[in-house]
């Protein structure tokens, strides 16, 4: 009677969907190119709070002005537009702009664009309801328990992007994942960008330390694509920053103007450390970072009408007794829900937090302080966030460890970013009704149906008995995440790359790279 009554189970097993794997953290359910949230954006501010911030980044651009160096083109450009130019020297110029004149130029700006990734299937949308996470990016250093702290290397660069492709809870492959230091700077940015080409097939950003360099990610990008589909489509994105407080120099805006001269996408990052350059309470850090990315966005409109250009933010609090950097507060956390609003009224997608922390190691400062940041992204609707997974030691490390963790995380952030479907199926009567009070529901229709999908099941995770744990090493978060990244790498396998293409892009490298002299600084 009971084989009977388990042949019968696992028969409405199979007869209501298709066998699932079993493997802990694998969440087939749960997998998608980006997510589509379903649950409402935070707003923070009343409408006159957000009016008065707006209205104070208009008084900065109208009073104060932004300061632009060594550009005499991108001068042109917003001097047309009607920006009022002061020359400062033959190299500088202080612009300022008429309220409302910003915003009328971005108008053009698409508020939803798709960036390609030469898979089709993970191409992503950035903009209105879409929510794509990808690695961290820029630190000079990475980290791992074996090895500890050193400076990057182009076989650690491999391997985070290879991670990164390794993880369903990511969805773009990012851009500097680290510094590989080991290949010269006027360089290093071809393996970069051919390491994201060949290890993952999902899109990525390109280099935008020099103009120069900008044009050769565009151009492996018309190897890569065909040069047809990317003077229609946005391929490849640059992750610009201004020179706060109120600075474009012109190594970025040249390189802006690179990217949307080719109709690609760029990211317009004000980095704001309160109390160095920028005002100590988090309003007047929203409302001047409101002004310099308006003005970055601005430029890429008046080069190309429509290139796709994503509003941005990086709020950071500081230590008054060190002067140090802190990250993962709630101040800078508060303002990142705000930029979101902001970013909303302008119809312009937003990058802003990431899983941000000061720690030295994957512990639980690290987790706690990425979780504040994380969050305010998640809340206030950012659209691209970077620094998703493996942000420690205020951006100066990127940590193996950290890394497996924070994706992990992001895996239960897709379940949370669903939102709660409220159904006569989710309402679950029949699951009480069916044995009726006092009886488990183990058995029930309604819990074999939904046992799989029912919960995010974490892959990293120790849920056990305390007693089991103990028996098996006792073995920490940090500990289990550095055996999963080796284990993630051994059974890595590189997505198909057309054997052709990557000739081509070998051949232009080794072209480009035999044209001049290395460069160390």
């Amino acid at each position: 009677m009971v084989e009977a009554k388990t042949r019968q189970r696992r028969s409405r097993r199979s007869s209501s969907k298709p066998a699932r794997s079993a493997v802990p953290g694998e969440n087939l359910h749960l997998r998608v190119p980006y997510i589509t949230r379903r649950i409402p954006t935070l707003d923070l501010l009343d409408e006159e709070s957000l009016q008065r911030i707006e209205a104070t980044a208009d008084r900065i651009l109208a009073e104060i002005g932004i300061e632009l160096r060594e550009d005499a083109e991108a001068m042109a450009l917003y001097r047309a537009a009607g920006a009022k130019v002061t020359e400062l020297s033959s190299e500088a110029w202080n612009l300022k702009f008429e309220p409302g004149m910003l915003r009328e130029i971005l108008k053009t700006a698409p508020a939803r664009f798709t960036q390609h990734a030469r898979n089709p299937a993970n191409s992503v949308e950035i903009g209105g309801d879409a929510m794509v996470f990808a690695p961290s990016y820029g630190s000079p250093f990475v980290m791992d328990l074996d090895n500890g702290r050193r400076y990057g290397t182009i076989a650690d660069f491999e391997n985070l992007v290879k991670l990164g492709q390794s993880s369903p809870w990511l969805h773009h492959s990012g851009g500097t994942i680290c510094e590989p230091t080991d290949i010269a700077v006027n360089k290093r940015h071809l393996d970069m960008v051919y390491a994201h080409i060949r290890y993952s097939d999902r899109a990525f950003l390109g280099s935008i330390t020099a103009p120069e360099r900008a044009a050769d990610s565009i151009e492996m990008c018309r190897i890569l694509f065909g040069s047809d589909f990317v003077d229609k489509n946005c391929v490849i994105m640059g992750n610009f920053n201004t020179t706060s407080p109120l600075v474009l120099d012109g190594v970025t805006t040249e390189g802006i103007r690179t990217y949307a001269e080719a109709g690609q996408g760029s990211i317009h990052l004000p980095f704001l450390l309160g109390g160095a350059v920028s005002p100590l309470t988090m309003a007047g850090a929203v409302a001047q970072c409101l002004a310099e990315s308006m003005a970055s966005c601005a430029l890429t409109q008046l080069v190309r009408p429509g290139a796709p250009a994503v509003l941005a933010g990086f709020l950071s609090s500081m230590s008054l007794r060190s002067g140090s950097p802190t990250f993962g507060t709630p101040e800078p956390a508060l303002g990142s829900l705000v930029m979101g609003q902001l970013a909303r009224r302008l119809e312009m997608p937003l990058r802003c937090a990431g899983n941000f922390s000061t720690s030295k190691r994957p512990d639980g400062q690290a987790m706690q302080q990425a979780m504040m940041s994380m969050m305010s992204a998640v809340q206030g609707g950012a659209n691209y966030i970077l620094h998703s997974a493996g942000f420690v030691d205020g951006l100066l490390s990127m940590s193996y460890e950290k890394f497996v963790m924070d994706t992990d995380m992001c895996g239960a952030l897709h379940a949370y970013l669903k939102g709660l479907e409220v159904t006569e199926d989710t309402l679950g009567f029949e699951a009480l009704a069916q044995n009726g009070p006092g009886e488990h529901m183990f058995g029930t229709d309604h819990t074999l149906r939904h046992y799989e999908t029912a919960y995010w099941d974490s892959g990293l995770n120790d849920d056990l008995p305390f007693e089991t744990w103990e028996e098996q090493g006792s073995i920490d978060a940090a500990q289990r995440a550095n055996q999963r990244w080796k284990d993630t790498l051994a059974a890595y396998e590189a997505p198909h790359l057309d054997e052709a293409t990557d000739e081509a892009l070998k051949d232009f490298i080794a072209r480009k790279k035999a044209a001049t002299a290395d460069a160390w600084y």
